[in-house]
């Protein structure tokens, strides 16, 4: 999330009115994120979350936004799409599409436990689950066609070694796509790191309260979803390392709601690459080739290229962890 787009209040208000949300209180531009313009939202009927969409377009946005009312629909704790009088959750604002969304209760746990990774596992999973009669489709929009189209692009800000690492594991990706092509497959959310996810309650026995930002969602396998979260929840951030401990607990959480096959497990340290990859790329697109925003920060790209370094060098396989 960033401010690309300023809205004022009396902006903001004219969409409120068209959703009966109340009169605006207060209007707050959120600098975390680096994809749409978000704003904070304080009405007299509650707290919500405006987005304004800079790249998703409105012919795409329908399959996020449906999801989340699919998803909240079937009881995962998801912010649901707030609808005009006709049911519509897509509108405009400032010549854009946007939409309004309810805010989720709690904050971040950005130091996970064993605790916290279990809750997510589970919770993954059932949105797995959940998701699997959605009827709407869209692939992942970043997932391999568009590896092939960024990496030449970014190719010319790397250094050697970067440059060889990212071209070698972009073949490696080629080469497993056909057998990952055949896992499981369904709407995932494609980017469910620690700070997409919402606990409350107090410390050593919050719960999950929610995922939210589903704006990278798209039609993938589940193991690219598992392997995205265990990058994330399940490493030391300094180095990048697994904390085998935390991601054991984090699958075992995960199968006791939905098991994996034995192609999962077998191409689970493969996807696992696949998972920094992506990040990496991404992120150091958005690094070398910015956009402007009034808030914005891009993230660290060498943070994925460690964790792509140590999944090459230590290949996981959660079958040689689990009990």
């Amino acid at each position: 999330m960033a401010v690309f787009t300023d809205v004022t209040p009396a902006q903001a208000q004219t969409l409120l009115d068209t959703l009966n949300l109340g009169e605006l209180q207060s209007l707050k531009g959120i600098s975390a994120g680096i994809e749409n313009t978000n704003y904070f939202v304080t009405t007299a009927k509650g707290e919500f979350v405006l987005t304004l969409f800079e790249r998703l377009t409105f012919e795409q946005l329908p399959f996020y936004l449906e999801l989340m009312r699919h998803l909240a629909g079937r009881g995962i704790p998801v912010p649901a799409p707030q609808p005009d009088t006709e049911g519509r959750i897509l509108h405009t604002l400032c010549g854009k599409p946007a939409a309004v969304v309810e805010k989720l209760r709690g904050g971040h746990q950005l130091a996970p436990d064993q605790f916290h990774c279990e809750q997510v596992g589970a919770g993954l999973a059932r949105m797995h689950l959940a998701g699997a009669d959605f009827a709407l489709h869209q692939e992942n929009l970043r997932g391999l066609p568009w590896w092939r189209e960024t990496v030449p692009v970014v190719l010319p800000h790397l250094a050697p070694p970067q440059a060889t690492l990212l071209g070698e594991e972009l073949a490696f990706q080629e080469h497993l796509a056909p057998g990952a092509a055949q896992l499981p497959r369904g709407p995932v959310h494609a980017d469910l790191f620690r700070d997409n996810v919402m606990f409350e309650g107090l410390p050593g026995r919050e719960r999950l309260s929610g995922f939210f930002d589903f704006y990278f969602a798209g039609v993938d396998t589940f193991l690219f979803d598992l392997c995205v979260c265990l990058n994330d929840w399940c490493i030391d951030l300094a180095s990048g390392r697994l904390d085998e401990q935390r991601a054991t607990a984090f699958v075992a959480a995960y199968e006791a709601v939905r098991p994996l096959t034995g192609a999962e497990h077998r191409l689970m340290p493969g996807m696992l690459r696949a998972a920094a990859l992506r990040f990496w790329i991404s992120r150091l697109w958005d690094y070398h080739l910015p956009r402007e925003a009034s808030l914005l920060k891009p993230h660290d790209p060498t943070h994925f290229e460690r964790v792509l370094r140590e999944r090459i060098a230590r290949p996981w396989h959660a079958l040689e962890s689990l009990p």
